[in-house]
């Protein structure tokens, strides 16, 4: 995703002001130790509110996809509660750290799967990714899963949609292994463990 929107149309520098020039007569605090001067200006600039953490609307509006639609809000709200260590529903600079490089990692992996650059993947390329991730799933499996996080129903998905999908799907996974004690991948659950599976993933997902 490209940088957050530029910031501070008003008060620009060398617009004169009593007791001074703006930059100079109060300068901005500088960023927290161990994080980035840029990712901190980036944090500010996505901290909408200014009021020193982000929440997944805030991150949702500074988010864009390849064709430059916003992020869809489900993915915000799954990676601020994915980063969000103390639970308040929002992610401070030093979540915000982890949570950047989380969604850049997730880009090269889109990017390097989507080999048309058409900022989309189709179900053959996200067969190609569930292959690399060590997934033996069926290009049938895959299909189903485009349609399901196809949001304009173009038969591909956007990065968003990618990184939801495989998020639930490892979440899935990891609650399955708990019951698979031999590796099998096979697994005899009672109707109520399969529910709680479900639900433990649809609310914490």
């Amino acid at each position: 995703a490209p940088p957050p929107p530029q910031y501070g149309h008003q008060g620009g520098y060398g617009q004169s002001h009593a007791g001074g020039y703006a930059g100079y007569a109060h300068p901005p605090p500088g960023p927290p130790p161990g994080i980035d001067p840029t990712l901190y200006s980036w944090f500010q600039a996505v901290d909408a509110d200014r009021s020193g953490s982000i929440s997944a609307e805030e991150l949702r509006q500074a988010l864009v996809n390849g064709n430059w639609s916003h992020f869809n809000s489900e993915t915000c709200r799954l990676m601020i509660g994915m980063f969000d260590k103390d639970k308040n529903g929002t992610i401070d600079v030093h979540e915000f750290a982890a949570l950047w490089k989380y969604i850049q990692d997730w880009k090269q992996c889109f990017d390097s799967f989507d080999r048309d650059r058409s900022g989309t993947i189709d179900a053959g390329e996200l067969h190609q990714a569930f292959s690399t991730f060590g997934y033996r799933l069926s290009i049938e499996f895959c299909h189903l899963c485009v349609r399901q996080f196809d949001r304009a129903n173009v038969n591909t998905m956007k990065l968003d949609d990618f990184i939801q999908c495989c998020v639930m799907l490892k979440s899935l996974t990891d609650a399955f292994r708990r019951f698979d004690v031999h590796q099998a991948g096979v697994i005899q659950v009672s109707y109520e463990q399969f529910l709680e599976m479900v639900l433990d993933n649809t609310l914490t997902v």
